[in-house]
C-alpha cells in the first residue's frame, strides 16, 4: 500500500498504463486508423509522450490552456476539440497557430469566421473539422443535410481549410452490454459515414473522419470509414469502464490510496479521500463512488469534500483506524486535475513523480 506515500495519494501503475497504450495502438494500427488521444484524461506530457511513442499522430485537447501547456512541453500537433469563441481566445489560438500544427473544430459561422481571421491574418490557413452532434446535443451540427449546409456556408471563408469532420457520440455510455455497445458503435460509424458521403459528393475534400470515445475505439473493427479516433479514458480505465464491461480491475491503472481515519460503528468506516480526491461523478452502471481493489464487499457509499464513507458486513470484512485501501475511482479522467503530481509505480514500488502539466487548465 506504498507506506512511504501520504494519503490520499493518487498513483498510476505504469505497467498497466503502458499495456493499455500498447493494446490500443496495436488494434488501431491493424485497422489503419490513426489515434489522436484526448489528453484531458491525464493532462500529463509524460504520459502523452508514451502515447506518441506508441504511434499516436498528435493529441486532442478540450481547452486552449491545455494546448498552451503542451506546446510549452514541446508537443506540436494538437486538435482543440472545443469551440473557440471571443477575441481573447482567438488571440491565444493565433499565438499557438504560429508555434505548432494546430487544428480546431467548428459548428457555427461565428467560430468559423473568427478562425478565418486568424488564418487570413497569419497567411497560414487554419485547419478545421466540422463537428457533428452525436446525440448528446451539447454541440455540433446535425448529421446529414444540416452539416452539408453549414459546410457550404463557410466554404469560401479566407484563411480556413476544411479538413474533415468530427463526432462525439457520448450516448454510447448509456449501453451496458456487448451487443448494445457494438450496435452503438456501428450506428456512430454509419451516421458519420453518411455525412461524409454527402460532403464528398459536394466536392469537399474530407481527409480526416474523426470519432471519439474509448468504447468505440476499443471496438474499432466496427468503425468502417473512420480514419482517426480520439480515445482518452482507455489509458487508465475506471469503475465506469468496469461497469460497461470494457475493463476489469487489473486493467485500471489509476488508483487512489486512502487511509481509514474512523470506524464509528460496526460495518461503517471513514477514509481520508472525498470529492476533492475521488470526484463526485457517478459511474456508468455501477452504484457507489469507486471500487475497493480486491475487496468487493466494501462499498463507498458517500463522499464529502474530505471524507469517504464506507459500508461493509462486519462478519465478512474488518477495517481498523490506520488501515489503507486502494480505490479505483468512478471517473479517472477527473482525478489528475485534482492533484499537482501523480505517483508512478511498478511492481509495487514507487518509481516516478509525474507532473500534471495541464492541471487546472480549464479555460
Amino acid at each position: 500500500m506504498y507506506e512511504q506515500l501520504e494519503t490520499p495519494a493518487v498513483i498510476v501503475d505504469l505497467n498497466i498504463a503502458e499495456a493499455n497504450i500498447g493494446r490500443m495502438a496495436a488494434a488501431l494500427q491493424t485497422r489503419g486508423i490513426h489515434h489522436r488521444p484526448h489528453i484531458k484524461s491525464h493532462k500529463s506530457a509524460y504520459l502523452a509522450r508514451k502515447q506518441l511513442e506508441a504511434g499516436a499522430v498528435g493529441i486532442t485537447v478540450a481547452k486552449l490552456s491545455e494546448a498552451e501547456a503542451f506546446v510549452r512541453a514541446g508537443l506540436d500537433d494538437i486538435l482543440v476539440a472545443y469551440p473557440i469563441v471571443g477575441r481573447e481566445k482567438l488571440s491565444r489560438f493565433a499565438r499557438l497557430h504560429g508555434q505548432a500544427r494546430m487544428s480546431a473544430t467548428v459548428d457555427s459561422v461565428t467560430v468559423a469566421a473568427g478562425l478565418s481571421g486568424v488564418g487570413a491574418t497569419s497567411g497560414k490557413p487554419v485547419d478545421v473539422l466540422i463537428e457533428i452532434d452525436g446525440g448528446l446535443h451539447r454541440g455540433g451540427r446535425q448529421p446529414g443535410q444540416d452539416a452539408l449546409d453549414f459546410a457550404r456556408s463557410i466554404r469560401d471563408l479566407p484563411g480556413l481549410r476544411i479538413r474533415g469532420i468530427m463526432g462525439y457520440f457520448g450516448t454510447i455510455y448509456r449501453h451496458a452490454d456487448g451487443p448494445e455497445l457494438i450496435e452503438a458503435v456501428k450506428h456512430e460509424a454509419s451516421t458519420i459515414r453518411d455525412t461524409v458521403e454527402l460532403l464528398r459528393r459536394d466536392r469537399f475534400d474530407i481527409e480526416i473522419v474523426s470519432s471519439g470515445t474509448s468504447p468505440a475505439a476499443l471496438m474499432a473493427e466496427h468503425l468502417e470509414g473512420i480514419t482517426e479516433v480520439r480515445a482518452g479514458n482507455y489509458i487508465f480505465f475506471d469503475a465506469s469502464g468496469i461497469g460497461l464491461g470494457l475493463a476489469e480491475e487489473r486493467d485500471c491503472a489509476l488508483r487512489v490510496i486512502a487511509t481509514v481515519v474512523s470506524v464509528p460503528l460496526p460495518g461503517k468506516a471513514t477514509i481520508d479521500a472525498g470529492t476533492k480526491t475521488l470526484t463526485s461523478d457517478k459511474a456508468h452502471h455501477r452504484e457507489g463512488f469507486g471500487c475497493v481493489v480486491g475487496r468487493p464487499d466494501i462499498r463507498i457509499v458517500g463522499l464529502n469534500e474530505e471524507h469517504g464513507m464506507l459500508q461493509y458486513d462486519p462478519e465478512m470484512e474488518q477495517l481498523r483506524v490506520g488501515d489503507r485501501i486502494e480505490i479505483i475511482p468512478n471517473h479517472s479522467c477527473v482525478v489528475p486535475n485534482l492533484v499537482p503530481v501523480v505517483t508512478g509505480v511498478r511492481n509495487g514500488q514507487v518509481v516516478e513523480a509525474i507532473p500534471i502539466d495541464a492541471r487546472g487548465c480549464n479555460y
